[in-house]
C-alpha cells in the first residue's frame, strides 16, 4: 500500500520513528496525500500538535477554529511529503483516524513531492476535491463549542503547563478556553 508522510526536513531516505505525544516512537503517516500535508503545517512546537481536521465521507476537512486560520498556518510553510510502499503487516491502523497508519521499525521512501507553499497546496487539492476547508465564517456557535471543549479535554488529560507552545497557542486564540482552565 501507499502511504505519504509530511515533513518539513529534506532528504530523508528512510523515515524512523519519533516520539510524539503517544506511548511510543512511531512514524506516523496517511493514505491520503493530503492529510500527510496538514502535518507540515504545526501551529505550535513540537511535541505538541494542532491539527484540527475531520472527514466528509473520505475527504478530508481543515476545520478553521478562527478566521483564516489554514491560510495562517500554511501560508509560505514548505516542506516535503514523502511516499512509501508498505505491507499491511508493517503496519498499524490508528484509532478515530481512518487514514492513519503507524509504524514501529524504519521504512525507506520511495519517493517525494517538494512542497513549495503548502497554501497554495491546499487550494489545488481543494480545487481537485481532494480535501475541504471548513471555514471558521461557517461554523455555529455550538459547533465552535463543540471543537473547544475537545480542545479543553485535551488539554485536562494531558496535565499540560499553562507555559507550553500549545497552551500558549490556546491562550492568544481561545482565551476563554485557556480561561476555563488555569484562570
Amino acid at each position: 500500500m501507499t502511504l505519504y508522510h509530511g515533513s518539513r526536513t529534506g532528504g530523508i531516505d528512510v523515515l524512523k520513528p519519533n516520539l510524539a505525544d503517544h506511548d511510543r516512537p512511531y512514524v506516523y503517516m496517511s493514505t491520503l496525500e493530503a492529510v500527510a500535508a496538514f502535518y507540515l503545517c504545526n501551529a505550535v512546537e513540537r511535541p505538541y500538535y494542532w491539527f484540527p481536521y475531520g472527514f466528509e465521507g473520505d475527504t478530508p476537512i481543515y476545520h478553521e477554529l478562527y478566521p483564516n486560520a489554514l491560510k495562517e498556518v500554511s501560508d509560505g510553510v514548505s516542506g516535503y511529503i514523502y511516499e512509501v510502499n508498505a505491507d499491511e503487516g508493517q503496519v498499524i491502523p490508528f484509532k478515530d483516524i481512518p487514514c492513519a497508519r503507524l509504524v514501529t521499525e524504519p521504512i525507506k521512501t520511495m519517493g517525494c513531492i517538494e512542497v513549495t507553499n503548502a497554501y497554495e497546496l491546499f487550494m489545488k487539492y481543494i480545487e481537485e476535491g481532494r480535501m475541504k476547508i471548513g471555514r471558521f465564517e461557517d461554523k455555529s456557535q455550538k459547533e465552535l463549542e463543540r471543537w473547544y471543549s475537545l480542545t479543553e479535554s485535551h488539554i485536562r488529560e494531558k496535565h499540560l503547563p499553562a507555559d507550553c507552545s500549545y497552551t500558549e497557542f490556546v491562550r492568544e486564540k481561545f482565551p476563554r478556553v485557556w480561561e476555563r482552565i488555569y484562570g
